[in-house]
C-alpha cells in the first residue's frame, strides 16, 4: 500500500516523498483512515514503528482546510510525558507539514515561559505540550482549551507512571466533550484502558502487534556481571567490538555522570541526558550524539521516550530497569522503522527480580550469558549458618533483643526507670564490696514518684 491510498492530499504526500517515506507502516495503515473518518481510537504500537506519524499525518490533513484558530486557542492538543518526546512530536509536525499552512508550537518545562506565551498569542493549529507546563500556561491565561477539536495522549502509560493522571484529568475537563480522542502507547495496562474508557464509550482499540511486545528484529541479550565490573565490561565491549554509536541507560542521574566520567577517562567520547540538565544542554547533547560527535550517550528513563535516532545500532541497559514497561521503551530506541538492532542488559546478582518481571510481561525468555573476562563472583550475603543477617536501618546490627528495649542503649533513653541501670550496677557492686552506704541509694531509687503536680522524679547518680 502507498500513502496516497490512505486519503492524504498532495502537500503532505510531497513532504513524505521528500523524506523518502514510501510505504506506511502497519500502525499507519490502520490508524490513518480511521482518524480521517473521525473515529476515537486507542492504539498499541511498538516504539519505532511510525506511531507518531500515524496521528500527525491525519491531523495535518484534517486541519489544513480549517479556519485559522482564535487567539490563544488551539485546534489540536498533543500531550506527552517528557520534553524530549514533545520536541520530537513537534519536529514531526514541522517536517510532515512543510508544504501546508499549519501553524504549531511546543511548550514544556525547563524552558523560559515568556517566549512560549508569545507564540500562543495568535493561536496555533497544533499545540504539543507536557501536562505541567500546559497547566501553568492555562493558569496564566496564556492559552485556552475550550475549542480543542482533537486530543492526543501520546505515551499515555508513561504519563501515568510519572504521576500525571490528575493533571491529565484536569486538562481533559477543560476541553469540549465533542472532541476526537486519540490515545497512543507502546504498552497497555489496565490503568490505560480505564483512562481510555473515560474518554468515551465509542473508542476503538487497534494494535499493530500483540500489546506489550518488542520489535522482533531487536536482538536481546543479558550479561551476568558483578556490579563493580559493569564499567569495565562496557568499556571493553565498546572498544573490542568497535561500536561507533551506543545509547546507555542508567537508573539514576548520578549514575549517568559516573558512567560518562569513566568512559571519557578511557578515551571514549561520552555525553549525558538526565533531569538535572537544562533543556538547552539536553538538546545539544542529543544533537551531538546524532551527529556522532561522540560515541556514547548515557541517559535516564526520563529521556527514553523522546530519543529518535535513525539506525541506532546498540542500546545498553547498564542498570536493569525497575519497571518492565521501561525495558520496552529503552530497547525501542534501536531497531526503528524496520531496521535491525541489538539490546544488551548488564545484570548483577541483585537485579534478577527485574529480569523476571520483564520476561513475565513480554512472555518470552531472554538469552543470558557472561563475558569470559568478566564472569561474576558476587553471591547473596548470608550469615554464618546460611541465614540472612539481620541488619539495622543503617546496615549495622540491631540494638534490640527480646527482653531489652532499643532505646535503653541510647543516651538519655526515656524508657528506663529513674535509677534503673545505675541502681542495678551499684546494687551489684554493693553486694561484692559490702558497702552499706549504697543500700540507701538503692532504696531511694525504688521510692514512688512524687505525685505533686509539676514535680519530676528524683534520680540518684553515682559519679564515676
Amino acid at each position: 500500500m502507498l500513502f496516497k491510498e490512505l486519503g492524504l492530499s498532495e502537500p503532505i504526500l510531497k513532504s513524505l516523498e521528500e523524506l523518502d517515506h514510501k510505504e506506511p507502516s502497519e500502525i499507519q495503515e490502520q490508524a490513518i483512515p480511521m482518524i480521517l473518518a473521525g473515529k476515537n481510537i486507542m492504539a498499541a504500537a511498538q516504539t519505532g514503528t511510525g506511531k507518531t506519524g500515524s496521528f500527525v499525518l491525519p491531523m495535518l490533513e484534517m486541519l489544513n482546510e480549517k479556519a485559522k484558530p482564535y487567539a490563544k486557542n488551539a485546534h489540536a492538543l498533543v500531550l506527552t510525558p517528557t520534553r524530549e518526546l514533545a520536541a520530537q512530536v513537534r519536529e514531526n509536525v514541522h517536517k510532515y507539514g512543510k508544504f501546508t499552512n499549519i501553524k504549531s508550537t511546543v511548550v514544556y518545562g525547563g524552558a523560559k515561559i515568556f517566549p512560549q506565551k508569545s507564540k500562543l498569542k495568535k493561536g496555533v493549529d497544533i499545540l504539543v505540550a507536557t501536562p505541567g507546563r500546559l497547566l501553568d500556561l492555562v493558569n496564566q491565561k496564556a492559552v485556552k482549551l475550550d475549542r480543542v477539536q482533537i486530543l492526543v495522549l501520546d505515551e499515555a502509560d508513561h504519563m501515568l507512571d510519572m504521576g500525571f493522571i490528575h493533571d491529565i484529568k484536569k486538562i481533559i475537563a477543560m476541553t469540549p466533550s465533542t472532541r476526537q480522542n486519540l490515545l497512543f502507547s507502546a504498552t497497555f495496562s489496565p490503568e490505560i484502558k480505564k483512562l481510555a474508557q473515560s474518554l468515551g464509550e465509542d473508542i476503538i482499540e487497534i494494535s499493530a502487534q500483540s500489546p506489550n511486545t518488542t520489535v522482533t528484529k531487536i536482538k536481546q541479550m543479558v550479561y551476568h556481571v558483578d556490579k563493580n565490573k559493569k564499567n569495565d565490561l562496557l568499556t571493553h565491549m565498546i572498544k573490542d567490538e568497535e561500536w561507533d554509536q551506543v545509547l546507555v541507560f542508567s537508573r539514576t542521574k548520578h549514575g549517568c555522570e559516573k558512567i560518562a566520567d569513566y568512559l571519557n577517562a578511557a578515551g571514549i567520547k561520552t555525553g549525558t541526558i538526565h533531569g538535572d540538565k537544562t533543556q538547552g544542554a539536553r538538546t545539544k547533547a542529543l544533537r551531538e550524539f546524532k551527529g556522532k560527535f561522540f560515541q556514547v550517550l548515557v541517559a535516564t528513563d526520563v529521556a527514553a521516550r523522546g530519543i529518535d535516532i535513525s539506525n541506532l545500532p546498540f542500546v545498553v541497559n547498564f542498570d536493569m530497569p525497575t519497571y518492565p514497561n521501561d525495558y520496552i521503551h529503552r530497547i525501542g530506541r534501536t531497531g526503528r522503522a524496520g531496521q535491525e538492532g541489538t539490546a544488551i542488559s548488564f545484570m548483577s546478582v541483585d537485579e534478577h527480580k527485574f529480569l523476571r518481571g520483564i520476561e513475565g510481561l513480554l512472555k518470552i525468555k531472554i538469552d543470558q550469558t557472561s563475558h569470559e573476562s568478566f564472569k561474576p563472583n558476587e553471591k547473596p550475603s548470608v550469615g554464618g549458618r546460611g541465614k540472612p543477617r539481620s541488619r539495622g536501618p543503617r546496615g549495622g546490627k540491631p540494638s534490640f533483643s527480646r527482653n531489652r528495649r532499643s532505646s535503653d542503649s541510647k543516651p538519655g533513653g526515656s524508657f528506663s526507670k529513674p535509677g534503673g541501670s545505675n541502681s542495678r550496677s551499684t546494687t551489684s557492686k554493693a553486694r561484692s564490696t559490702g558497702n552499706s552506704n549504697l543500700k540507701s541509694a538503692g532504696n531511694s531509687a525504688n521510692k514512688p514518684y512524687n505525685k505533686k503536680k509539676g514535680s519530676k522524679p528524683k534520680t540518684s547518680w553515682k559519679k564515676n
